[in-house]
């Protein structure tokens, strides 16, 4: 499934959580929203490029290492997809060993790289330094603190969701996070949450995330290019500066292929009418054992389905507030510094 949706929608709502808690980062996330969601996704999840091509139309499919036995389009034959970079070639899963646990650092690393595993209370110190570094480091602008703050949400929402630390209250067909309720969870948090209680657009949202810029902060995370900074001093290991030029071209890659995805999902995530009542697509509905799109709803609506997505915007702020309280220079930032229309018209009124 897309993990896109859910992953935005986690980083929607901790938005949501920061402004009511009036953090200094708030009006930051707003004021930079498509990169704070790109963060959210892109950030992290470097795996997001293609699997294989289709032989009969050339057209590139799948997701990462996600192995297909033929073609989605035309059901036709395959062959692997592959990066090339510096003449030489890469398959999705030999990017996927060497650079997805340096985004997720506290899962996904590989057998030979375990060591690196980053305790979750060690987390937010780690955050702290990122962006400290970021500010200091990597010039003006703020947009980059979105963009960390992004890819933090994506690290605490993957670590409640699949298991790797408590803190969400799910049972939701067989399970918390796992193949049959994935699909519930995108169709309930795209339809029900997103467009219809928070009305987001969602076209706009996946398309203006994509056509955000590589953030250099990226690599600096990863530790995959020279080591400096508070990270560097606070974290030695595991910097790879070798590794610089392909994450950056993978990074790349991850921008170019989403944008082919979202297409594609939204066509899938898309409901019909018939017969008055809603149907969603047919593989969806396969995946989840054959349920239709509103008994996923009334399945979503038993588990307290909305429940846990209170509790994943309230836990990534709650993290938040552990970076802000590390980070003196987050400190520092105004809590109100954009005075709404309201404010103005009561301090400007004719005297």
């Amino acid at each position: 499934m897309s993990g896109i949706i859910g992953h935005t929608m986690y980083a929607v709502l901790a938005a949501k959580v920061a402004e009511k808690r009036q953090l200094p980062i708030a009006p930051i996330l707003s004021r930079h929203q498509s990169s704070y969601l790109a963060g959210a996704y892109l950030g992290c999840d470097v795996p997001t490029m293609p699997s294989a091509i289709c032989l009969d139309t050339g057209e590139e499919v799948g997701y990462g290492a996600i192995k297909l036995d033929k073609s989605p389009i035309t059901g036709g034959k395959l062959k692997p997809w592959k990066l090339k970079h510096g003449g030489w070639e890469y398959s999705p899963k030999e990017i996927g060993t060497l650079l997805y646990g340096r985004s997720h650092l506290v899962f996904g690393w590989s057998n030979n790289q375990t060591q690196h595993t980053l305790p979750w209370d060690h987390l937010a110190d780690y955050a702290a330094d990122v962006i400290g570094d970021a500010i200091e480091l990597f010039g003006p602008g703020d947009r980059k603190i979105a963009y960390c703050f992004g890819w933090l949400a994506h690290i605490i929402g993957d670590g409640l969701i699949k298991s790797v630390h408590p803190g969400i209250d799910l049972d939701l067909l067989n399970g918390k996070y796992n193949a049959q309720n994935r699909p519930i969870q995108d169709l309930v948090t795209f339809h029900e949450i997103g467009r219809k209680e928070l009305r987001l657009n969602w076209a706009n949202m996946l398309y203006d995330l994509v056509e955000t810029p590589i953030e250099p902060i990226q690599t600096h995370y990863m530790r995959v290019t020279r080591p400096r900074g508070q990270l560097a001093k606070n974290y030695p290991n595991a910097w790879d500066p070798a590794l610089e030029k392909l994450t950056l071209a993978v990074m790349a890659e991850n921008r170019r292929y989403q944008k082919i995805r979202n297409a594609r999902l939204l066509k899938q995530l898309e409901l019909r009418r018939e017969k008055g009542r809603w149907k969603c697509d047919e593989e969806l509905s396969k995946m989840t054992g054959g349920l239709e799109y509103e008994e996923m709803v009334e399945l979503a609506e038993k588990a307290n389905f909305r429940h846990a997505m209170w509790q994943m915007g309230e836990a990534i702020v709650n993290l938040y507030e552990q970076v802000i309280n590390a980070q003196p220079l987050l400190q520092k930032l105004p809590v109100h510094d954009n005075p709404d229309w309201e404010t103005l018209t009561k301090r400007w009124m004719r005297k």
